[in-house]
């Protein structure tokens, strides 16, 4: 028994240091040379410190900022540790149910604005922790945002352009604006 044990103990202990330790730090090294932005989790700084991610949205609820898409992630909206959709099919009445208060909330906060609401501010992402919206959702917020900062709805408008990112090689996926981006360029403004 021990002519077999001990081979297959020395494989797993080779295949284990091969495939758990050296392949991770040789792709991790690779990463960092080709792509250290992104392999450091794409950070945004601004002011010598770190803000947030590219890629993970983050709730801003003043009105005087554009927001993001619904976050379905628990106990927070946002919380990178718990990333998760709220699992409602298009005919489930509580999918309904948090679309129209949704709906409500959006014309509470800008009751003069009287074009449809983009779905892109009524539902969440699969993830929950999306951190673009759409040019229009965008464009939706744009008279609200200029409204409260004092600002030409000209010059915000110009700010989403600006900021927003077309498709992917100019054909993968659908083009979009970075939430933390554009509030902290309208920061900038000030």
């Amino acid at each position: 028994m021990m002519k077999q044990l001990r081979p297959a103990l020395i494989m797993l202990t080779a295949l284990t240091f091969l495939t758990g330790v050296l392949y991770p730090l040789a792709i991790t090294g690779l990463a960092q040379l080709a792509f250290p932005h992104q392999a450091r989790g794409s950070l945004i700084e601004t002011g010598g410190r770190v803000v947030g991610s590219e890629l993970i949205g983050q709730w801003f609820e003043d009105p005087k900022y554009f927001w993001p898409r619904l976050s379905a992630t628990s106990p927070k909206p946002y919380n990178a540790a718990n990333s998760s959709g709220s699992n409602y099919g298009p005919l489930n009445p509580d999918l309904r149910k948090a679309m129209a208060g949704r709906v409500e909330q959006l014309r509470k906060s800008d009751p003069g604005n009287l074009r449809p609401i983009p779905t892109a501010l009524i539902t969440a992402s699969a993830s929950g922790l999306d951190p673009h919206i759409s040019p229009d959702a965008a464009a939706w917020q744009a008279a609200r945002v200029a409204r409260l900062r004092g600002l030409e709805p000209a010059r915000v408008e110009a700010l989403i352009a600006e900021v927003a990112e077309g498709r992917q090689l100019g054909f993968l996926g659908e083009p979009r604006v970075n939430v933390l981006k554009l509030n902290l360029r309208l920061e900038g403004l000030k």
